[in-house]
């Protein structure tokens, strides 16, 4: 298991993510795709911890969520169950995991100005911060997905979930869009993918 898990993120981290998987009581799977999340760290019963990451991120994105989630294990650990998820422990815990890894030999060049620049106080996800989910989204396999910035003012598109959308203004860092089924007004992330909707 270890080894198809080491698989997934880029070959000059491996010894140091073996070294941070090497805890008692961590188990992590390698999940299909989820829509709504890349991964999730949970305490289960039976005392044990299990990480999950999403099977289809890129190299870059699977080692920067694989982090995040040992992070919550490592936050959890030392600082106790009653702290934020993504409070001032867990940022912290983040920065320290996630340090050892932001050189070029883990990531590309053009990444690590944008990884210097979010680490400097982490989210609680890298999709919030646009600048570096769209530069990792470019070591994606290439699919047929459109972003919520390409789409026009005004024209529709719709969701995984087969919900449909008219663009609207962009805010400072969100953008307006309308259900057209219900009429109310959502804010999006720009670099959402979403599927364009021709219109005739």
């Amino acid at each position: 298991m270890r080894t198809g898990l080491l698989d997934c993120i880029p070959e000059s981290a491996q010894p140091k993510v073996e070294i941070l998987l090497a805890k008692d009581n961590l188990v992590v799977k390698v999940k299909s795709e989820r829509k709504t999340k890349h991964g999730d760290y949970r305490a289960l019963p039976n005392g044990k911890h299990q990480i999950t990451v999403n099977s289809n991120l890129n190299k870059y994105r699977f080692l920067i969520t694989l982090i995040h989630e040992i992070a919550h294990f490592e936050a959890y650990k030392n600082y106790g169950r009653s702290i934020k998820p993504h409070g001032k422990e867990w940022k912290m815990t983040f920065q320290h995991l996630m340090l050892p890894f932001i050189r070029p030999e883990v990531f590309p060049m053009e990444l690590l100005p944008l990884l210097a620049k979010h680490f400097k106080n982490p989210k609680a996800s890298s999709d919030t911060d646009t600048q570096l989910a769209l530069a990792l989204k470019r070591f994606d396999e290439p699919n047929d997905k459109t972003y919520v910035f390409e789409v026009p003012l005004g024209h529709n598109f719709m969701l995984y979930n087969g919900r449909v959308f008219k663009k609207g203004d962009k805010r400072r860092k969100r953008i307006e869009c309308i259900e057209v089924k219900t009429g109310r007004l959502y804010l999006f992330n720009p670099n959402a993918e979403v599927e364009l909707i021709d219109e005739k």
